[in-house]
C-alpha cells in the first residue's frame, strides 16, 4: 500500500473547489435526465459545464476511457460508457458519476436518478443505497478505523435483502484521481487503518438486488454489469476528515451540513 497524503490547508481549498463544481454539474444536468434523452446527450451536457466552469473532466482518457463521465442504467452496477444508442426510459433508475479537475484538483461525486414511476425493488434499492452512504459518513471522524466504513454499509444493506459489491471500492482523491486509502464498502468492525485529520477520500457504496459479483463488458472492458441482470444503485461523495469529524466536499445542496 502506498503512502496516504494529508492535504495541507491551501489543497483542501483548491480540493474544496473542485468537489463544489463536480456537485453542481450533477445539480446541473438532472432538469436534462428524462425519458429519450441519449446518455451520449448528457455526456456531451456534463463535458461543456465542467469546460464553461475552467475545469476539465477527469475520466475523459483516462486509461483509455472515452467519454467524460460514466453514467450506468438499471443493471449497470458502474463505468457505463455514454452512447447514443442507450435511451433512458420511464421507470429506469441511473447513476451518473462526475469527477472534476480545477486548478490540477479533483473532486468526485455521483448520485442516482429515477425516471418517472420506478419498481417498488428499486424504489427500495435507492434508498437503501442512499442511507447506506450516509451510515459510511458518519463513521469518518479522527481515530476511527476506516474498516468501520465498510461494516456499518454491509450490515444495513444486507438488513435490507441486498448485496453489497466487492470488486469495487472508495478512493483517496484530491492530488490524483485514485490515491490510498482503498475504502472497502464491505469490511470488519475495527480493522484497517487509522483516519486522521486531513485525508480526503471518496465513499461510493455500489448496492446490488441479487449477487454482488460483477461482470465486466469483453468489448468495451469497462462496463461492469450485475451477472444476474438485476438492479444496481450507487451514490459517492468525496469527504474530508476534520479535527472533530467531516467535511462532505461534494455536498453543494447542505444536505450534510
Amino acid at each position: 500500500m502506498g503512502k496516504i497524503i494529508i492535504k495541507t490547508p491551501e489543497q483542501i481549498e483548491k480540493i474544496r473547489k473542485s468537489c463544489e463544481l463536480a456537485g453542481e454539474t450533477l445539480l446541473y444536468i438532472s432538469e436534462f435526465v428524462k425519458p429519450g434523452v441519449d446518455t451520449e446527450y448528457l455526456d456531451n451536457k456534463i463535458d461543456e459545464y465542467i469546460r464553461k466552469n475552467g475545469a476539465v473532466p477527469a475520466p475523459l482518457g483516462y486509461h483509455g476511457y472515452p467519454k467524460s463521465s460514466c453514467i450506468s442504467l438499471n443493471n449497470v452496477i458502474c463505468h457505463g460508457i455514454p452512447s447514443k444508442n442507450i435511451i433512458i426510459k420511464e421507470g429506469d433508475i441511473l447513476n451518473i458519476d462526475v469527477t472534476t479537475i480545477l486548478d490540477g484538483f479533483y473532486g468526485d461525486t455521483s448520485s442516482m436518478f429515477c425516471i418517472g414511476e420506478i419498481s417498488p425493488v428499486a424504489d427500495k434499492l435507492v434508498k437503501t443505497t442512499k442511507h447506506c452512504l450516509n451510515l459510511g459518513i458518519q463513521q469518518v471522524f479522527p481515530g476511527n478505523y476506516f474498516g468501520n466504513i465498510g461494516f456499518a454499509i454491509s450490515r444495513y444493506a444486507q438488513a435490507q435483502g441486498f448485496s453489497v459489491v466487492y470488486e469495487f471500492c472508495g478512493h483517496g482523491v484530491g492530488v490524483e484521481f485514485h490515491e490510498e486509502p482503498q475504502i472497502d464498502h464491505i469490511s470488519r468492525r475495527n480493522t484497517g487503518l487509522l483516519m486522521k485529520p486531513g485525508m480526503i477520500f471518496t465513499i461510493e457504496p455500489m448496492i446490488n438486488e441479487g449477487k454482488p459479483k460483477a461482470d465486466i463488458d469483453e468489448q468495451d472492458g469497462w462496463t461492469a454489469r450485475t451477472v444476474d441482470h438485476k438492479l444496481s444503485a450507487q451514490f459517492e461523495h468525496t469527504i474530508l476528515v476534520t479535527d472533530t469529524g467531516y467535511e462532505v466536499l461534494t455536498d453543494v445542496s447542505n444536505e450534510y451540513s
